[in-house]
């Protein structure tokens, strides 16, 4: 399974991507905006900063809605570096842009999917990735983790190559379950990343080990 951040952070994109464990990038307005990214220009040039940082993928997402504004800014976007990948909502209009943008070579990643058979319709669109947001469908009351499930069977079974694309990740138990489900990535904030190394007994036995080194010497 591929490891993404979820960030515009460049610290947090560099703290991972130096553990060596980065695949990617994902991406949205709302997080260029938490790192004061504002306006077109100072867009492009953070987007052209993280391709730079990160040999992987990196989501950049649409800010329209309508299928011609969809498709002028997906080409802009991919335009910047060959490692973009568009982020397109799943709607009417997105899931045409998408088919759109995939005919002419643009890859996409479907993002705000929150059942199987919008995971259905993106796969035969075409798009690279799906991004099934499971934290907030655990929000509603719903199992998050039942939809990866889900997913994951029926492009098994129907032999549709889109990647499930694990998103909305709300602590690192989501990782470890994600990972045995069959998303092929998780997207994740750089908490519950982190949160993969902690263990109680780790701590524990580095103590002892530091210890039992000092009185050795």
């Amino acid at each position: 399974m591929k490891l993404f951040i979820d960030t515009a952070n460049l610290d947090e994109i560099k703290e991972v991507n130096e553990m060596g464990l980065l695949n990617g990038v994902t991406t949205n307005p709302t997080l260029m905006a938490k790192v004061g990214v504002k306006g077109e220009k100072a867009v492009v040039g953070h987007y052209r900063k993280i391709c730079e940082m990160v040999d992987g993928d990196i989501s950049a997402e649409v800010t329209t809605v309508d299928f011609q504004s969809m498709i002028e800014e997906g080409q802009k976007l991919a335009a910047i570096h060959p490692n973009i990948v568009v982020k397109i909502p799943m709607i009417k209009d997105g899931v045409k842009a998408i088919k759109w943008l995939t005919d002419k070579g643009i890859r996409v990643n479907t993002t705000l999917v929150f059942s199987a058979g919008q995971a259905i319709l993106a796969a035969k669109a075409g798009a690279v990735y799906v991004s099934p947001f499971i934290g907030r469908i655990d929000d509603t009351g719903w199992d998050g983790l039942e939809l990866i499930s889900q997913i994951a069977n029926i492009y098994s079974v129907q032999h549709y190559t889109t990647q499930i694309l694990a998103a909305s990740i709300r602590n690192s138990n989501h990782i470890i379950q994600c990972a045995g489900l069959g998303a092929h990535v998780c997207t994740c904030p750089l908490e519950a990343i982190l949160g993969l190394l902690k263990h109680p007994l780790t701590d524990i036995g580095l103590a002892k080990f530091m210890e039992d080194a000092k009185k050795s010497k």
